[in-house]
């Protein structure tokens, strides 16, 4: 087997720690350490020397813990056998998260529970690279960010579910408004999930929760969304919404042409509209009666007078006929 005389990678960032090929190294092997690199040094399954960014020419001076491990002669170009770990230190800050399936949270305004959903990111760094190979990329050829999200993921999503479905009840925040409240929520993860990564060697940069919401499809979620509408639509239109009301029936019962059974009912929705509007005619008459001006005319659907030549009612905007 030739004798590696030369070790050096260049990876994607996405690869947080890659093992050399089992080869024979020998004394005088350069190994070059990029930027954001260490390198280390595995023997028999044990962490040995560590070497930082820079070339570096294998010397029983800078690998002091392996070349007492192998008891290789000093000098000359003695093969020996050993492993080289690249640790990828720089800071990778596209980690992606998200729940794999919704929350049930009960939301403190309206007194329902609803699917919560929560999505983000986060930014970490490898600051002890002997913890980090030792305790999660172990024996694996190359360990990636995917890799250690996978890792995380169990502590992470509960500890997430958690703190929002906590957070939400104990602080009383719609769901439907939640988002003036992501800044805040994130940095609090943050401080909570920094110990669990610390134990392993990673440093939690940051701690994004970019967006919790729920299922637009939900039955839930679309009944409440449909009464907030209604309800939006009476404070904006107040007295008037009842007349708007009267007028969607009669719209509807207009447009139902069908037979049978349709048409009983289509009928009877046009009789009762018609009703209503009667009895708005008959009182616009007798207002009229008891001392309108001859030749004043009067709004068919509220019963307000009416400007000379209006076209329109400026009480509840209905056109005049």
């Amino acid at each position: 087997m030739a004798i590696i005389d030369r070790v050096k990678y260049d990876g994607p960032a996405n690869i947080l720690v890659w093992r050399f090929p089992p080869d024979d190294l020998s004394w005088g092997t350069q190994v070059i350490v990029n930027q954001s690199q260490e390198a280390i040094f595995f023997k028999g399954g044990q962490a040995m020397d560590i070497l930082g960014p820079g070339t570096h020419t294998l010397r029983t001076a800078n690998i002091p813990l392996l070349r007492t491990l192998i008891k290789a002669p000093f000098g000359g170009e003695t093969p020996f056998a050993a492993e080289i770990y690249y640790i990828n230190k720089a800071v990778n800050l596209d980690v992606k998260w998200g729940t794999n399936s919704p929350i049930p949270v009960l939301d403190p305004k309206f007194n329902v529970f609803l699917p919560v959903r929560a999505f983000g990111q986060f930014g970490i760094q490898v600051v002890d690279a002997r913890a980090f190979v030792t305790q999660l990329s172990a024996t694996n050829p190359q360990f990636t960010t995917d890799q250690l999200s996978n890792y995380f993921r169990g502590v992470l999503l509960t500890k997430a579910k958690d703190y929002i479905a906590e957070t939400i009840i104990k602080e009383k925040i719609n769901l439907l408004e939640i988002a003036a409240h992501l800044e805040e929520m994130s940095g609090a993860l943050q401080t909570k999930l920094a110990a669990d990564f610390a134990t392993y060697g990673v440093k939690l940069v940051n701690f994004y929760l970019n967006s919790v919401d729920v299922p637009e499809d939900d039955d839930t979620v679309v009944r409440l969304k449909k009464a907030l509408a209604e309800k939006a639509e009476i404070d904006i239109l107040g007295d008037k919404y009842q007349q708007k009301r009267q007028l969607d029936v009669m719209e509807k019962a207009a447009g139902n042409e069908g037979g049978g059974a349709g048409a009983g009912m289509g009928a009877g929705l046009g009789l009762g509209a018609g009703m209503a509007m009667g009895q708005q005619m008959g009182a616009a008459m007798q207002g009229g009666a008891k001392g309108s001006p001859a030749g004043a005319k009067f709004c068919a659907e509220c019963g307000k007078g009416l400007a000379a030549g209006a076209k329109f009612c400026a009480d509840c905007g209905g056109k005049v006929g």
